[in-house]
């Protein structure tokens, strides 16, 4: 079987397309370059230049064909643009999500079946199988600590119908072994952890630098509407965010509400974060059943975050309703809240 494996340059991807050649597959690497690597601003250690040198070299060391994809302009389209548009919106984005599902996957399938691939493979640590009843199913990683089924909720049924997660069956350090013992050079490379376009860190000046003219300064004010300071922008600010409000109080508090078209960002005591609802937009059903009423599942409203039981049902206009069992801290508008049912990813959208 001929397929397609997106090599980041990482030991995740460089294992999985090991995996799959040493299956007998007629594997092809496929590295995206996703910003000019001549550019002003630094970018940081994910699809960087010398992780598609890596890439490069791990493609020749276990024997495949290697191409560099130009995606400059649907990064910037597809990620890099929702990224500072939500941010902008008051909004805190999720961009390795929207790289992950509507750039990676959907550009290179079709890259994928122009060179008559029948599969598209990454080092995701998820896994996808097909149910009795000819559905695909998206599922968690085996690996509880490295599980990225969160940033894939968004998969169609016929991007899932086509998509292979080699490693997903697997433990981070069972994945570093395998690198070792096939001797790629990547098997001690570190994880990336920051955003690849902002690698120190400082989204508000990124958004700055993209979109000047859309940042306005506002007030920061309490529950009752009091004004207890200005700040210089509603992108610089996240639901649940305690540092950085400038204001002096005998308690804590914690940014509540973002108001972009006020300019107003509300603080007040962190009891106040919690909430027992949220709808979402955007929704997909990735398991292909759409629950038109209630359906028990436990949702998942940040990555790191611990699933929180309660109930989903569709809304019209592709949205969704949660109902939690016990309170969620800091329900952020902007990420993703992904509906659990055990292991299986039922569906997803983005938080209202």
């Amino acid at each position: 079987m001929r397929v397609v494996v997106a090599m980041s340059g990482g030991v995740d991807s460089s294992v999985a397309a090991a995996l799959l050649a040493g299956q007998g597959h007629d594997v092809i690497g496929l590295s995206m370059q996703l910003y000019d690597q001549r550019g002003e601003h630094a970018f940081g250690s994910c699809c960087s230049l010398d992780d598609l040198h890596d890439a490069r070299r791990v493609a020749a060391a276990i024997g495949i064909p290697h191409y560099i994809v130009n995606f400059e302009r649907q990064f910037q389209e597809t990620v890099v643009a929702n990224f500072v548009g939500e941010y902008v919106a008051g909004r805190t984005p999720l961009p390795c999500a929207h790289c992950n599902s509507d750039l990676k996957f959907s550009t290179l399938l079709e890259r994928a079946l122009g060179l008559d691939a029948e599969l598209v493979a990454t080092g995701h640590y998820a896994r996808v199988d097909a149910s009795d009843d000819g559905r695909w199913l998206l599922r968690r990683g085996l690996d509880p600590a490295k599980d990225q089924s969160y940033f894939l909720f968004s998969l169609t049924q016929d991007q899932l119908a086509r998509a292979s997660f080699p490693i997903g069956t697997l433990t981070k350090p069972e994945v570093r072994a395998h690198a070792r013992q096939l001797g790629l050079r990547v098997a001690d490379k570190a994880d990336s952890q920051e955003i690849c376009f902002v690698p120190d860190g400082d989204y508000a000046a990124f958004v700055e630098r993209q979109a000047p003219a859309a940042v306005k300064a506002g007030a920061i004010a309490d529950e009752e509407g009091r004004a207890l300071a200005t700040h210089e922008g509603v992108h610089r600010f996240t639901i649940g965010q305690r540092k950085g409000l400038g204001i002096s109080s005998s308690a804590p508090l914690y940014v509540l509400r973002i108001d972009a078209e006020s300019g107003q960002v509300t603080v007040g005591p962190r009891a106040a974060l919690e909430r027992r609802e949220l709808t979402a937009s955007q929704v997909t059903w990735t398991a292909g059943d759409v629950p038109e009423t209630w359906r028990a599942v436990a949702a998942q409203i940040r990555h790191r975050h611990h699933a929180a039981p309660g109930r989903v049902r569709a809304l019209p206009g592709g949205r969704a309703a949660f109902e939690c069992d016990e309170p969620l801290s800091a329900v952020t508008p902007g990420q993703a809240a992904v509906f659990y049912d055990g292991d299986l990813v039922v569906g997803g959208g983005w938080i209202d």
